[in-house]
């Protein structure tokens, strides 16, 4: 099987890497790198693993980041590609996973399963202690169009096997994609315009739009500490630029009421 480039990016929080490259010292398979695009202001003097090459660049955002990770790789000769949050740590078989899923699913845009990591769930004090680790984040994704905005699937659930199909959907989170190169040349790198948000979304819209597709795939699995790169869920850098982004996508792709809707909603609220 071939070598899977891994990309991720920081920016200004370093404080995660360290149980997120642990993780991958772990892997089944050695099969992997990992290629940092290091947005810092000011880029921290960090001990980088040996499977990891490292780009520093200007803070042109998230999806700016994801592309020159994926443009050093592409160039390294590096055929099939994992973007991913770096505030995550992966299940042991994960590289071995996502190249089973490429093998068999070389021209579609795939998602795993993704838990909160342990006692990074949004409802605390809601689950048992024995589920902590095991409640779902996404497990698949809905578009609901009626509001311009992807849903997860499973979202806040307890696992227990109700999602362990292999299956089409209709949205991946950018939080984890598997993908092999020809989907980039078929449908382009992903928007650079959204900075933060919504540019999974866009992506997911676009494949769809131009009859590619889009699957779940249960047995890549990785555990999130959800929104930890900008401050949590909640923070204002989050709420501000979901909320910009969310216009954006839907000028580009709602039905047109909605969008008129959308347009409305946001200079009311500004």
């Amino acid at each position: 099987m071939h070598t899977i480039a891994v990309i991720t990016v920081v920016y200004n929080n370093y404080a995660d890497l360290s149980d997120f490259f642990n993780s991958f010292k772990k892997q089944t398979s050695g099969k992997f790198h990992i290629f940092v695009a290091d947005l810092s202001t000011k880029p921290a003097s960090y001990t980088w693993p040996a499977f990891c090459s490292v780009m520093t660049g200007p803070n042109k955002g998230y999806a700016y980041g994801l592309n020159l990770g994926l443009k050093e790789a592409m160039h390294d000769g590096y055929r099939q590609f994992v973007f991913m949050n770096n505030d995550t740590v992966v299940a042991e078989d994960f590289i071995e996973s996502c190249q089973s899923a490429l093998e068999k699913h070389p021209r579609a845009l795939i998602g795993g399963k993704i838990y909160y990591a342990k006692d990074y769930e949004f409802h605390k004090g809601r689950y048992d202690k024995a589920d902590l680790g095991n409640v779902l984040w996404y497990a698949g994704g809905v578009m609901d169009w009626k509001n311009a905005w992807s849903l997860h699937r499973g979202v806040d659930e307890v696992d227990q096997g109700q999602y362990n199909r292999v299956e089409e959907t209709d949205f991946v989170t950018g939080c984890l994609m598997v993908f092999h190169e020809n989907v980039v040349k078929k449908f382009g790198m992903i928007d650079e315009s959204y900075f933060m948000y919504y540019e999974d979304t866009d992506w997911c819209a676009r494949i769809k739009k131009r009859a590619g597709k889009l699957l779940y795939d249960p047995s890549i699995v990785i555990w999130h500490k959800n929104a930890q790169s900008t401050g949590g869920a909640g923070s204002r850098l989050h709420e501000k630029f979901l909320k910009r982004n969310h216009l954006i996508f839907g000028l580009r792709y709602a039905p047109f009421r909605i969008k008129l809707h959308l347009l409305l909603n946001f200079f009311m609220k500004k």
